[in-house]
């Protein structure tokens, strides 16, 4: 008899040694032995219950003889019922009648209707001398071998289980350490990273890159906070270009540009119909980055009523087109940017204060360049580098031009240097940029002394150069420099066509 079981217990681990290291997939390979054992030895039930890294409870993962319903209830905490104690005292338990046992909890109910005694034994799955989780059988040998042979066959067995839950474990650490890799070199390699952040050794940016590297290869959305023109564009970007949907498209929809009916239009598309010029069934922004990442810049400025649909949207990633009735759904990651402080705007009631906290899950604020100083003179090299190859002659600043510069404000930030430096490029004759080349009115909120350059000799020609830099420190969005030169959006427009404007306005805001 004794001659008969060792022989089908080498047989059963003979059969389970072929099939390890066929799969990496964990459960799918211990489905196998699970099943070998029920066919060599005519097992009825088996389980394997491992400890959740997240809720750190047991939870089965995968079983023989148990329905999907059944393996959903079978969820135990470390100090519930047989299986909580063998995995909390480490040690093998038998039950060898279930219903004489009242440890024995039947959670997953699978043997509410066994007319039979049944007997039960459950083994840890130990890993580096600690529990990892359980494996539970019903009897395997039968009433004329002892409880001892079905301890020490199982034993093995767990054994087995917990290297393949090792090897698992390092080929996921592996995976995360060559997806951590992947990202430093897409980081080296990313055309917009080296752009942004080349120029921004100061420690405030070093926190935003830090930020960034945490948060790209996540699927969390993301806030970014801060004025007009410190890059938050070219991060979104980033984050794109570093996660995993870099492959996929990334669109931007400028919140403030669009008024209400074609903004909804432009992100849940619409049908024929919906509305007047609507000639043609048209797919939204959302639909068109499926898979990828959508921008949404000014998300301060988007209207009440599409801000319903677009928390809607975030929760469930469900939306409807105009026009229609039908749910569509889709897989994209949000990136939104503002210069507002939201909060202010919850409390004054202009926007959703659940679509703040949706928006808000991982926010990073950009600082603006009055706050990092250290970057500007290598900011400026940046620019008249990118420059100089497309007017083909390189420039370079003064001391006194320099030291201006990075005592300026710079109220447009990095748009704002950057429209600068092109102009300057434009007009200086040499290939020197003295303090005098300099336009005033970029000074104009400083204390840098400087006399007003003879190309200002009269106020239509100040007034026109005012409303150039308002245009250039916000974005060429024709609203907000209204605001900030405290006109109207009607008086701005009556300028911008005064003074020949349009063009450039319109060239501009298509960059």
């Amino acid at each position: 008899m004794r001659q008969n079981i060792i022989a089908l217990e080498l047989q059963v681990l003979y059969e389970i040694s072929r099939v390890i290291g066929e799969t990496l997939d964990l459960d799918e390979t211990i489905g196998v032995i699970l099943r070998i054992l029920g066919e060599e030895l005519s097992m009825k039930r088996a389980t394997v219950t491992l400890q959740d890294d997240q809720s750190e409870k047991l939870l089965i993962r995968t079983s023989h003889g148990l329905n999907d319903e059944e393996i959903r209830r079978g969820v135990y905490n470390l100090d519930e019922g047989v299986t909580g104690r063998i995995f909390r005292t480490a040690k093998p338990f038998v039950v060898p009648d279930i219903a004489k046992e009242p440890l024995f909890l039947d959670k997953t109910k699978s043997r509410r209707f066994e007319k039979d005694k049944v007997s039960f034994i459950g083994v840890p799955i130990m890993l580096h001398g600690h529990p990892i989780g359980v494996l539970n059988v019903d009897r395997l040998f039968g009433l004329d071998v002892s409880f001892e042979e079905d301890i020490r066959f199982l034993t093995i067995v767990a054994t087995l289980i917990s290297q393949m839950v090792n090897i698992q474990r390092q080929v996921r650490a592996r995976e995360e350490n060559l997806r951590l890799e992947n990202v430093s070199l897409k980081a080296k390699l990313s055309q917009n990273y080296q752009r942004f952040f080349i120029v921004g050794k100061s420690r405030p940016m070093a926190r935003v890159l830090q930020l960034i590297e945490k948060v790209a290869p996540t699927k969390a959305t993301v806030l970014l906070l801060g004025e007009s023109g410190t890059g938050k564009s070219l991060i979104a970007r980033i984050i794109h270009e570093l996660s995993d949907r870099s492959n996929h498209t990334f669109t931007m929809v400028n919140c403030a540009s669009l008024p209400e009916t074609l903004l909804e239009s432009e992100l849940f598309g619409h049908e024929k119909g919906a509305f007047t010029g609507a000639t043609d069934s048209k797919a939204g922004r959302f639909e068109e980055a499926n898979k990828g990442t959508v921008f949404l810049d000014e998300i301060g400025e988007i209207p009440m009523n599409i801000q319903v649909k677009l928390l809607r949207f975030l929760q469930d990633r469900e939306f409807e087109r105009l026009g229609s009735t039908k749910t569509r759904r889709v897989d994209v990651r949000i990136v939104a940017a503002t210069n507002k402080d939201l909060e202010a705007e919850v409390a004054a009631g202009r926007f959703r204060e659940d679509l703040y906290y949706r928006l808000n899950v991982f926010p990073i604020l950009v600082p603006p360049l009055r706050e990092r100083k250290e970057d500007i003179p290598a900011l400026l090299n940046h620019f008249l580098d990118k420059l100089s190859k497309e007017y083909d002659r390189r420039l370079r600043l003064t001391s006194k031009a320099l030291d201006a510069m990075v005592r300026y404000d710079w109220p447009g930030n990095v748009r704002e240097m950057e429209n600068l430096m092109e102009r300057l490029s434009i007009m200086t004759d040499g290939d020197t940029i003295e303090l005098s080349d300099i336009p005033s009115f970029f000074f104009h909120k400083t204390d840098v002394p400087m006399q007003r350059p003879p190309e200002l000799a009269s106020l239509e020609d100040i007034e026109k150069h005012e409303i150039i830099a308002a245009l250039e420190r916000n974005g060429w969005v024709q609203s907000r420099a209204a605001r900030e030169l405290n006109i109207t959006l009607r008086q701005i427009g009556y300028r911008i066509k005064k003074f020949g404007l349009e063009g450039v306005v319109a060239e501009r805001r298509g960059r």
